[in-house]
């Protein structure tokens, strides 16, 4: 049974989901399921948002050429930067199905945008995706001066599997050596992949579009072997030390099973000193994010847009005792 806590937009169009009675991905066959989310993108939002910049390239990765695709409403630059893997559960989404959400926060914020089109599962399993999506971190940051980039704000973020990433990245670049990078936006991410025994899950795990059983499947195409659940560049909830991040923007659904663990989350960011903001969006479901239909999409645009348009430089909050 549906929450009465839905905003009635978000209900209208649960509801029109169920008339419409499209299959659960689940159920598809992965080439399929992949189509249908690309058809149904098309359908919600029409003719792309016009841009003085969208480019399609190709750049360098670990097992051959990723495809990006970068975003600008004006030329020029140096610009804000913000480098985004998108949502799909690992396994579906591209640089279309989230091409409406990388041109709004371009459009709104004036920062470059950078979608990276990274190795699905369950033809690519993890790591995969998250080696794709670091490299392409390296190339941008190597590469900002003819990206129209500015090298010292440089933001990771996505939604859903692409904010998992992004925050593992951010990990990852602090630990290796990687680049400085000044933000992470992460919107509804899943932190803690070997557990759905939350409140949230329990609450909203059938009849909210993401459903367990959805969740179980994505699981399963995307991890080769079940103890990798609980590793920390899977679950960063399960990280034992989460300092000198960059600071970040969490955003979280009322009505997502996967809200608790991305404000708990946040909460040990908040912990261990890294400046961060968790809003949560009352009545939103997941993937809302993704609806640019919905009014409360577009506020949390409106809100993406402004962190990134006061993202400071690299390493300025560490700097000043903030993290």
């Amino acid at each position: 049974m549906r929450s009465e806590r839905l905003h009635p937009e978000a209900r209208l169009l649960l509801d029109a989901m169920d008339i419409h009675g499209a299959p659960p991905i689940e159920s598809l066959p992965i080439a399929e399921a992949r189509q249908v989310v690309r058809e149904a993108v098309k359908r919600m939002v029409g003719e792309p948002e016009p841009l003085a910049r969208v480019e399609d390239l190709s750049i360098p990765g670990p097992a051959g050429p990723i495809p990006i695709r970068v975003y600008s409403a004006e030329n020029g630059g140096p610009r804000h930067c913000l480098v985004y893997f998108h949502g799909g559960g690992y396994v579906i989404g591209d640089l279309d199905s989230h091409d409406p959400v990388c041109r709004a926060l371009a459009r709104l914020s004036g920062a470059l945008i950078v979608a990276v089109d990274y190795r699905l599962a369950p033809e690519h399993k993890f790591p995969a995706a998250l080696d794709d999506c670091y490299a392409a971190t390296l190339w941008v940051c190597a590469n900002a001066a003819k990206l129209g980039a500015d090298p010292l704000r440089i933001a990771v973020g996505g939604d859903s599997a692409g904010a998992n990433m992004a925050t593992v990245i951010a990990m990852r670049s602090r630990d290796a050596g990687g680049p400085a990078l000044a933000f992470q936006l992460l919107v509804y991410p899943p932190t803690n992949l070997g557990s759905f025994d939350t409140p949230s899950h329990r609450e909203f795990g059938e009849d909210h579009y993401l459903t367990r059983t959805s969740m179980d499947y994505f699981m399963a195409q995307y991890f080769a072997q079940p103890e990798d659940m609980a590793r920390p560049d899977a679950s960063p909830l399960l990280a034992s030390d989460l300092r000198r991040l960059p600071p970040a923007l969490i955003l979280t659904a009322e009505c997502d099973p996967l809200r608790d663990e991305g404000e708990a989350y946040a909460q040990r960011l908040e912990a261990a000193g890294v400046p961060v903001t968790c809003t949560r969006y009352p009545g939103m479901f997941h993937p809302f994010f993704s609806m640019p239909v919905l009014s409360e999409a577009q506020r949390a645009y409106r809100e993406v847009a402004a962190a990134l348009r006061d993202m400071q430089p690299a390493g300025l909050a560490a700097s000043q005792g903030i993290a």
